[in-house]
């Protein structure tokens, strides 16, 4: 709500157009100005109109998705002018593509590929990475489709694409890769390796590379194939491919395939593949009666010839006066296999959010980049008497919120309710994984590696079964 002294301002710049993270960087910049209390610059989605109306400002009659809307709260209304010159300054245009200055830029996947040919990452809004993908896959390039919110119709025609092609489509809603070395996405910073990664999950790829970091492995290639690649409708197609290339990697002497949930006759088909395979292939594949994922890292291990570490925690918490445990989440794996441990140790109707998913998305950055809507619920949360224990994750890696801990631990200190938080990332991530725990571990939460141990430690925290 506005206080008596504050100013709203609220325009819209109708077809108009940004990439979110882009939006978010100019909202930051314009909030920090003198006599600025509050900016948001975003496309006008429903979540966004939903949140800024909860902020309490007033929507102009007619605003579509197609608009940009511009709502800065002012402590000054000097500050106008100065606000709305830092708005423009932040969306004007950029060259970013590499081309000599007065050179027309590429304005398709395809014109450019013709020029520069290689591995493509499309990250569009979702209703135009079908188009922007098959220009990639009609180069004869494998593709990495970082977008989320693409039809499942639209994915299985890429895939089926690309299989006829003998080509790869990552994705969509790849958040994770890690190509020749290099990491795409959200890719956490890890030594090279003998293990190889498939991965139907972005954050369960990034579990895996924390535990495996922690425990001395590295890793070669993580090949992300979006989260629904093992569902009954696309049936593993690009999880079939990926196993394909990386039993063909030399240098990978175990492969790991990650996937949230599979359909189970697409992870009967694609385990009897594996089987016909050269290289090794472990499985974690998530359900109610399978294995967590540090418990197939620990398999990895063993096979590998490794020691099993003791997986760290920092930080001690009492338990509380008992509840449901509230689980909030950036990521769509780590919040599923919470779920999935919590609910198989406590039948109590517990509550598990997922920030990441696309209703969350639609035209807002991921919450590892933004985490403004998560941040309110960890709020709402700690507020709740009725919450008995707070289950969160933190996700470092490259492209990911710079200082997360920074955020967070304002949110949560003081808590009378526990706070268990799961930090996903490297000793090498740019976030300075140990420095993030240590800030969370001194706001009063308890910090684990371990994402499955996290969720174990929050239902005993809660007064859950032991």
């Amino acid at each position: 709500m506005t206080t008596p002294m504050s100013t709203d301002h609220v325009t819209i710049r109708s077809g108009a157009y940004a990439d979110s993270v882009a939006l978010l960087q100019v909202s930051r910049d314009v909030q920090r100005l003198a006599g600025v209390a509050t900016a948001q610059v975003a496309m006008a989605t429903a979540l966004n109109v939903e949140v800024l109306t909860e902020l309490g400002f007033e929507m102009p009659a007619g605003t579509t998705a197609n608009d940009l809307v511009v709502a800065i709260r002012l402590d000054d209304d000097g500050a106008l002018d100065e606000a709305l010159a830092a708005v423009d300054r932040g969306l004007a245009p950029t060259r970013s593509d590499g081309s000599a200055r007065g050179a027309e830029p590429r304005r398709t996947t395809g014109s450019a590929l013709a020029d520069v040919p290689g591995l493509v990452l499309v990250s569009v809004p979702g209703a135009s990475a079908l188009v922007e993908a098959m220009d990639a896959l009609d180069a004869d390039c494998d593709v990495m489709v970082f977008s989320d919110n693409v039809p499942v119709a639209q994915e299985v025609t890429l895939k089926r694409t690309a299989a006829e092609r003998g080509l790869l489509v990552m994705g969509p809603d790849c958040g994770t890769a890690v190509v020749g070395g290099v990491g795409l996405g959200f890719a956490n910073a890890t030594e090279p390796g003998p293990v190889g990664i498939v991965a139907a999950s972005g954050t369960g790829c990034q579990q895996v590379l924390a535990l495996l970091d922690h425990a001395g492995v590295g890793v070669g290639s993580a090949l992300g194939v979006g989260g629904r690649d093992l569902s009954a409708e696309v049936g593993g197609t690009s999880t079939i491919e990926a196993l394909r290339r990386l039993d063909d990697d030399d240098a990978v002497e175990l492969v790991l395939l990650v996937s949230k949930p599979p359909a189970p006759e697409v992870a009967a088909r694609v385990e009897e593949y594996a089987a016909t395979l050269t290289t090794p292939v472990e499985l974690a594949l998530l359900g109610p009666d399978q294995p967590d994922l540090t418990a197939a890292v620990e398999r990895v291990l063993t096979r590998l010839g490794h020691e099993v570490p003791t997986w760290p925690v920092v930080g001690h918490v009492d338990p509380g006066s008992g509840g449901p445990v509230r689980g909030l989440f950036v990521g769509g794996t780590t919040c599923q296999e919470a779920q999935i441990v919590v609910e198989s140790l406590d039948p109590r109707d517990h509550t598990f959010v997922d920030f990441g998913d696309d209703a969350y998305t639609q035209g807002r950055a991921h919450p590892m980049i933004d985490p403004t809507l998560r941040l309110e619920e960890v709020r709402r949360a700690l507020a709740d008497p009725g919450t008995g224990a707070l289950l969160l994750d933190v996700v470092l890696g490259h492209g990911a919120e710079p200082d997360p801990a920074a955020l967070l631990a304002p949110a949560i200190a003081g808590a009378e309710v526990p706070v268990v938080v799961a930090v996903i990332g490297t000793r090498l991530d740019p976030q300075d994984r140990d420095r993030q725990v240590r800030v969370l571990a001194e706001a009063g939460a308890e910090v684990h590696l371990s994402n499955a141990a996290a969720a174990r430690r929050a239902v005993e925290l809660a007064g859950g079964s032991r």
